[in-house]
């Protein structure tokens, strides 16, 4: 961006927005900054299962369901939560963790869940929370996002 206001200010031409640019600083966080605004930070949860770790499967689904309940009571939030695989069991009847995933949906979290997925465990007519997507829109949300957090 920088270059291009140089190249910009060579030639004689003044884009928008070039009065404000500068050159990168350090602010008070240690983050660089080019003079433009970081818009809200979007962050997304990946969840390619329905057990949170490795080793024990019991244990695992009991972190999942812990790290979900976890997430209503720290600030900063995921603004989508994407289930895919196994994972999909997390959001369809009978899971212990739907509660809080409906909470946090409330909350302004998107909760989006593969369509595939969802048909293969059979469990499309089960879904309680969040919408059915699909692979186009599933990779669209995670090259836009900001951060990804893998689970």
């Amino acid at each position: 961006y920088l270059s291009l206001l140089r190249m910009a200010d060579v030639q004689g031409t003044n884009p928008v927005g070039a009065s404000q640019a500068s050159e990168p600083s350090q602010t008070d966080n240690d983050e660089l900054s080019c003079g433009m605004e970081a818009g809200p930070e979007k962050v997304v949860i990946f969840v390619p299962s329905d057990s949170l770790g490795r080793g024990s499967p019991e244990l695992g689904e009991r972190l999942m369901v812990a790290f979900f309940h976890t997430l209503l009571d720290i600030s900063a939030r995921p603004s989508r939560i994407i289930f895919m695989n196994s994972g999909v069991r997390l959001v369809a009847t009978g899971s212990k963790a739907l509660e809080d995933l409906k909470a946090l949906e409330s909350n302004g979290v998107d909760i989006i869940s593969c369509g595939t997925c969802l048909g293969f465990y059979e469990l499309t007519d089960k879904l309680e929370v969040g919408k059915i997507s699909n692979m186009f829109d599933i990779a669209t949300v995670l090259m836009e996002a900001r951060r990804i957090v893998q689970l």
